[in-house]
């Protein structure tokens, strides 16, 4: 899966046009050459042979077009490779495979909604995925979680068939997506939209807004967040990836955070427990409108027709293009 992203200043979009000015306002990241890797040898801490592996001879077998590296050379990345291990998995849906995975290197940090070149040892082509966990997550337990879609390409293939616990990787924080408030920063609402497994950043996002609001219940200070609605729409209900999660937030936080689960093609008879949120069909237009106003940003991430979809829908609504932020997965 691999991004394209638009965004700029502390929590809100910037159309590619600005992306100079990403680079001044984000600290410790880079544009990114396919032709050459800038890497902190010293915070790897991998061998050098491992080291050349992982960065040159994956840049340079892979030559297909919709290779995540190539899709992503003018994005902003960490300058830092930092090694990581397998410390989990499950299966998240017939199709989705999550890892949890250990970097103990403490240079290694990310912004709720960024995402991950994911280096394999023996694999010649980067994955790209998106961390679906919170930053609050690696704060407490060095702890980042993935989540990856079965398809061919190799990064994937190798998570769902040969990927076991204590498998070596290493990853880099890439993404110029996420939502990173600052305690002085004005009150913002939320709309989270999410298509199939676009839900992984969006879902950082939710759970980065749920410490938040944690937070500021237990200390009365802190940033203030508004509310938080999220619209995630899938094939069917065993698609919609961590249901569970996303209800027990929508339960811990009831005044704050609702969702809005679509499934477009269910087959089976809905549990009674997810009955109360789920809706038949698309996302839809009128959905989404009802939720504009000038406290609210739009984050949105799914295939490109349905974000191209929703951010021309809000444009054409008035809404501000700093106000909305969108990632597209191929």
């Amino acid at each position: 899966m691999t991004p394209k992203i638009s965004w700029t200043s502390k929590f809100s979009v910037c159309p590619e046009s600005a992306m100079a000015c990403a680079a001044v306002m984000i600290p410790g990241l880079l544009r990114f050459s396919v032709g050459a890797i800038r890497i902190e040898a010293a915070s790897l801490r991998l061998t050098l042979s491992t080291l050349r592996h992982l960065t040159l001879t994956s840049i340079m077998k892979s030559k297909r077009k919709t290779d995540h590296l190539e899709r992503t050379a003018s994005v902003l990345r960490r300058e830092i490779v930092s090694a990581a291990k397998v410390c989990g998995a499950a299966s998240e849906s017939p199709s989705v495979k999550s890892l949890r995975l250990l970097v103990a290197d403490q240079d290694f940090s990310f912004k709720a909604g960024q995402w991950v070149d994911f280096f394999i040892p023996g694999v010649s082509v980067v994955g790209g995925f998106s961390i679906c966990s919170s930053p609050r997550l690696l704060e407490q337990e060095r702890v980042i979680e993935l989540a990856v879609k079965y398809t061919n390409h190799p990064p994937a293939l190798w998570v769902h068939n040969t990927c076991t616990l204590d498998c070596e990787v290493a990853v880099r924080v890439g993404g110029e997506f996420f939502f990173d408030p600052q305690p002085a920063d004005a009150s913002r609402n939320l709309v989270l939209i999410a298509g199939g497994v676009g839900i992984n950043p969006l879902l950082s996002i939710l759970r980065h807004a749920a410490d938040l609001l944690r937070e500021q219940a237990n200390k009365r200070n802190g940033y203030e967040i508004g509310t938080i609605k999220l619209f995630y729409s899938a094939k069917n209900t065993s698609e919609l990836l961590f249901k569970k999660n996303i209800l027990d937030l929508v339960n811990e936080f009831p005044e704050k955070i609702a969702c809005s689960l679509h499934v477009t093609k269910q087959t089976t008879q809905i549990n009674a427990e997810l009955k109360p949120y789920i809706t038949e069909g698309r996302i839809t237009e009128k959905e989404i409108r009802d939720h504009i106003s000038k406290e609210t940003l739009f984050y949105i991430c799914g295939p490109p027709p349905m974000t191209d979809f929703f951010s021309k829908q809000l444009e054409n609504n008035h809404v501000p293009k700093e106000q909305i932020c969108f990632e597209k997965w191929w």
